[in-house]
């Protein structure tokens, strides 16, 4: 009969401590990547904050002249060269969402975020009209499109809550 031959209990040590570094490792990379996506998805929130924010700023700034507009404090000249100056203004703030890098988990919440933005702008367009001309359709028009930017908002942040609530599970 042949003898068995016993294990070496030197080389299953160093079978056991390599399996142990292995999965350590393997943790460490796992715990590293989650850090970084959530670190990613934290910068993203952020910057799309401070979006949000100039926009509710220039909105604010729009109906706060346009309350002064309705009551005759501000003449029709003054106020249709401020809506233009928002225009501009809120132009300049639809290129910030495309110099968003957002995680793919947000990707829904920014379009629906740029939708509303952009339907406030055609919004803001029809409110010129309606100082320029009068025409009480272009002001329901506006006031029609402005409703369906903050439906579009409301939507984005439904998306982003969600998005945010699943990455961090």
């Amino acid at each position: 009969m042949r003898k068995k031959k016993e294990p070496n209990p030197k080389l299953r040590m160093r079978i056991a401590i390599g399996l142990g570094v292995v999965v350590i490792i393997s943790v460490i990379l796992v715990d590293y990547y989650l850090q970084q996506t959530q670190n990613a998805g934290q910068r993203f929130g952020d910057q799309l904050s401070q979006i949000q924010l100039a926009l509710k700023n220039e909105t604010q700034n729009l109906d706060t002249h346009l309350t002064q507009y309705k009551a005759g404090q501000i003449s029709k000249d003054q106020m249709l060269a401020i809506t233009d100056s928002h225009m501009v203004a809120m132009q300049n703030i639809l290129p910030r969402y495309e110099q968003l890098k957002a995680p793919e988990l947000f990707a829904p919440s920014l379009q629906l975020f740029k939708l509303s933005t952009e339907t406030q702008i055609e919004s803001d367009k029809a409110l010129r009209e309606w100082v320029a001309t009068g025409d009480n359709s272009t002001y329901t028009k506006s006031d029609q499109l402005l409703q369906q930017s903050y439906q579009y908002e409301m939507n984005a942040l439904h998306s982003y809550e969600t998005a945010k609530s699943t990455g961090s599970q």
